[in-house]
């Protein structure tokens, strides 16, 4: 799972790729933030729960910055399946990010003060890559619809996740990426729509990370052997070419599997022809000791009509 994990998050630590993925989803594909302007944010923070500190990680967080100044800290969440507590967890990154911004910052005595600097606003984005619908609450309200009384409901905070179902964008939407993403958006919608994929030529820029990130949305390890093919054999440039190395080597494979069951059928029947050859002597000398077929069939174990033909005069008789 930890692998997992982190194959999902390393395209996005791309600043190009973060930066490309906030701008088309939460800003229409205006190029609002620049990648220069971001910078790595701590992932994990820790609550207190069963008296008992435990750990809770983003997949992807950075600082929006301009100059000195932070202008918001922003999150991404990857999802292959719909889940229930989406809303809950995403509240959990958010209020722990937001209760940062209090004390955050060290006094000359190594101990945490108030922090006087401007607080800045945090959001997340949650990208849900299956191809049917995501079907899971998506507010804080429908999580605890079993028991929200009506007349307590307008003083119970509410929060509605930034959902972005990436196999239902339109594909005006999937042009306005200029990124890597474009290839994993266009892929999913492609499959949604077609149950098919026909690559485009469109350009790598991290080859090796879109090509794992791939092998863990779409559960095909072709994907990940095409990214290890990469570190061996040469970058390839476009998922055109990714995809033909990936038919050729199952054409390479199916050769050799081909050739290993030959070498193995040819060792099976040379091993039986050595076999009944040895069985058809020992047939001869027991022949001519007077045995009768029948008994030379159950000495030598070999099939009653077989004796038969090396002794078509004398036939086994009940």
């Amino acid at each position: 799972m930890a692998e997992k994990d982190m194959t999902e998050k390393t395209l996005e630590s791309y600043n190009d790729v973060f930066a490309d993925i906030i701008n088309v989803l939460f800003f229409n594909g205006k190029r609002k933030i620049k990648e220069e302007e971001l910078e790595q944010a701590v992932t994990r923070s820790v609550y207190k729960a069963d008296q008992k500190l435990r750990e809770q990680e983003r997949d992807t967080a950075k600082y929006w910055r301009s100059h000195s100044i932070r202008i918001s800290l922003l999150g991404i969440e990857n999802e292959t399946v719909s889940e229930d507590d989406m809303p809950l967890r995403i509240f959990g990154y958010d209020g722990a990010s937001y209760r940062d911004q209090i004390y955050s910052v060290k006094d000359k005595n190594g101990r945490y003060r108030k922090n006087t600097n401007p607080r800045y606003p945090v959001a997340t984005a949650v990208l849900y890559f299956g191809t049917s619908r995501w079907n899971k609450p998506t507010t804080i309200y429908e999580c605890v619809a079993g028991c929200l009384d009506e007349e307590m409901k307008p003083f119970v905070t509410d929060l509605k996740i930034n959902l972005f179902e990436i196999a239902f964008l339109t594909d005006e939407q999937v042009a306005m990426f200029q990124s890597d993403f474009r290839i994993v958006a266009d892929y999913f919608v492609q499959m949604r729509k077609n149950q098919d994929y026909k690559p485009s030529d469109i350009q790598f820029q991290h080859v090796k990370e879109i090509l794992q990130l791939m092998s863990v949305l779409t559960k095909d390890r072709r994907f990940e052997e095409a990214a290890n093919d990469t570190v061996e054999g040469g970058e390839s440039k476009n998922m055109c070419e990714v995809l033909d190395r990936i038919e050729k080597r199952g054409e390479l494979a199916g050769e050799k599997r081909g050739e290993l069951i030959g070498e193995k059928r040819g060792e099976l029947i040379g091993t039986k022809k050595g076999e009944l050859k040895k069985a058809r002597q020992t047939a001869r000398n027991l022949k001519s000791r007077g045995f009768s077929n029948k008994d030379i069939a159950e000495i030598v174990e070999v099939e009653p009509d077989t004796v038969n033909s090396w002794f078509p005069d004398t036939p086994l008789h009940p």
